[in-house]
């Protein structure tokens, strides 16, 4: 693939190519936000508040096709950035709903399909883009040495546990039209793509959030024909995540949260039923599971 034009000012990050399958988005952007859907779609955000998560919700507000965004994470409520947003968007039909919940947290997700979504008879995008690499200080592990129990459940906590419950209370509000869910995941969550090894923890997270999709997947088929679920790598992205490790990417391997936004709605609405429960890199080329 080619690269091409610099941008980001104080550093060179260089944007790729777009594929053949991927046009840029606009904010009158003509292709279905899902495959399907003929109304303006109800989108609901967890991981909102900064990283790919904030930059989402801004795509999705810009967009005529986007009636209501729900922007959950756990401090939606003082987040600055999504209090912009909301001062931009709010007094327009499409809306932006700031909801506090930790998704981790089993009663947090109760509270919010019964309190911030009450009155919301269907959603029809749902996107987590939960993760965490890195915790307490301690960098990704490089050795099994270097591997704790506390590294693995906080791993699997964010990584693997939140989004599938994520998707357990949501599923009465997923049942009806076409709606798709995706949680964001990793190339490095691929076994059959994995050859240098390390991180294991989020390897690990990662590969089991995808055998939940995927399971999930054939589940909700038999609910909603119309449904769909897909695993998206969103590229390495100019967030806190990846700020450990940026400085030893080669030139033009890091993303602006905006281009990784516009790539990953690009890719949800090039995917509909025939493709769910499939893993996509933020170019549309399918991963190996």
């Amino acid at each position: 693939m080619g690269w091409r034009g610099c941008w980001r000012s104080g550093r060179a990050i260089v944007a790729p190519q777009k594929s053949k399958t991927l046009q840029p988005c606009s904010s009158r952007c003509l292709m279905s936000l899902i495959p399907e859907l003929n109304s303006e779609a109800n989108v609901l955000i967890c991981g909102a508040s900064r990283g790919i998560g904030l930059a989402l919700c801004a795509t999705l507000l810009a967009r005529d096709d986007v009636a209501q965004v729900w922007a959950v994470a756990r401090q939606a409520s003082t987040s600055t950035e999504l209090e912009k947003l909301a001062e931009q968007y709010g007094q327009r039909i499409k809306r932006i709903k700031r909801v506090d919940c930790d998704a981790r947290d089993e009663q947090s997700l109760e509270a919010l399909v019964s309190e911030a979504l009450d009155g919301c008879e269907h959603l029809h995008l749902v996107i987590s883009t939960l993760g965490i690499l890195h915790q307490d200080g301690a960098k990704a592990e490089k050795g099994l040495a270097q591997l704790t129990l506390a590294s693995l459940q906080a791993s699997f906590a964010t990584n693997t546990f939140a989004p599938i419950l994520l998707l357990k209370h949501l599923l009465p509000l997923l049942r009806k039209q076409p709606s798709t869910f995706v949680a964001l995941s990793a190339r490095v969550g691929s076994i059959g793509d994995n050859r240098l090894g390390g991180w294991y923890s989020y390897r690990a997270s990662k590969a089991a959030l995808n055998q939940l999709l995927h399971t999930a997947s054939i589940e909700l088929k038999r609910l909603n024909s119309a449904s769909t679920v897909l695993a998206i790598h969103p590229g390495t992205t100019d967030t806190e995540l990846s700020q450990p490790f940026q400085a030893n990417l080669p030139e033009g391997q890091l993303f602006e949260p905006a281009f990784s936004a516009d790539r990953i709605i690009e890719v949800i609405g090039a995917h509909g039923p025939a493709d769910s429960g499939t893993f996509w890199a933020w170019d549309d080329k399918p991963i190996v599971w």
